[in-house]
């Protein structure tokens, strides 16, 4: 079992690429409260892929961690792989802290660079469209090696990217990011450019967005927000952002750039 979370698509990839490789099946990460106990087949792999937020799991993660239960987790060989645009902090120890509450030991974790999708402060922006190419195509080769120690129950070779002050980056940056970063209060739309197409409310991965098909998007400020972007990033018009923090900034989700081609 593969449980996953992605907005922009770069986990949902690679979640695919390990689930080709495993056959082992994939569970969405959503919002929902039930979760079902899951028992796990004899020798089935347990695994979790999804994105690093503010050097740290995303909260729906953590959450989802949180109400899991796994009737029978002992002895199933548990791996994670997190995507990245640049390091990790200390994202996979933050991880196995959650899992180790829950009596579900982590047995290897590593990274996966890909192409950067948070513009929510000044200096960042996305990747250029070689840069995104370039990275996806190392991405690509890391995999293979993940995939394969993965497929043998063996500890992943790959160091992940923790960068030079993971402590920094998760305790005290992830901190604050949370705190004041993680909202949708200043996401608006440019009534002139909005196509009113829907698309926006359909990508929202957590349902905090109110429009569809002839209807003007709307957030619904329900506390799930994740400023993933999601919404932002498939804009067809660029209709859509976040305060002035985005202005002028690019787009990106998984295959854009053949899209963008």
């Amino acid at each position: 079992m593969i449980v996953y979370f992605s907005a922009t698509g770069n986990s949902l990839w690679v979640a695919r690429k390990i689930a080709g490789a495993t056959g082992d099946r994939l569970v969405r990460v959503t919002t929902d409260t039930d979760v079902p106990t899951v028992v796990l087949d004899e020798g089935e792999r347990l695994g979790f892929v999804f994105p690093v937020h503010g050097w740290r799991p995303p909260i729906i993660v953590r959450q989802f961690i949180e109400r899991l239960r796994i009737a029978n987790a002992a002895g199933h060989y548990t791996y994670a792989v997190c995507t990245a645009g640049d390091n990790i902090g200390e994202t996979l120890r933050i991880l196995a802290d959650d899992l180790n509450r829950k009596d579900i030991h982590l047995d290897t974790a590593t990274s996966v660079i890909m192409p950067e999708s948070y513009i929510g402060l000044p200096f960042m922006d996305v990747d250029t469209t070689e840069r995104e190419r370039q990275k996806i195509s190392d991405a690509d080769n890391a995999l293979t090696h993940i995939t394969d120690d993965i497929v043998a129950r063996r500890p992943i070779g790959r160091t992940p990217d923790i960068g030079r002050w993971p402590r920094i980056n998760s305790r005290v940056i992830g901190s604050f990011f949370l705190n004041h970063l993680v909202t949708d209060k200043h996401f608006h739309v440019d009534a002139e450019k909005c196509l009113r197409c829907g698309i926006c409310a359909s990508v929202c991965p957590v349902g905090d967005i109110k429009g569809g098909k002839g209807e003007t998007p709307q957030w619904l400020h329900n506390g799930h927000c994740l400023t993933c972007f999601n919404c932002y990033h498939h804009c067809p018009t660029h209709a859509i952002d976040f305060g002035k923090r985005t202005q002028h900034k690019g787009q990106y989700f998984f295959g854009h750039a053949k899209w963008h081609d």
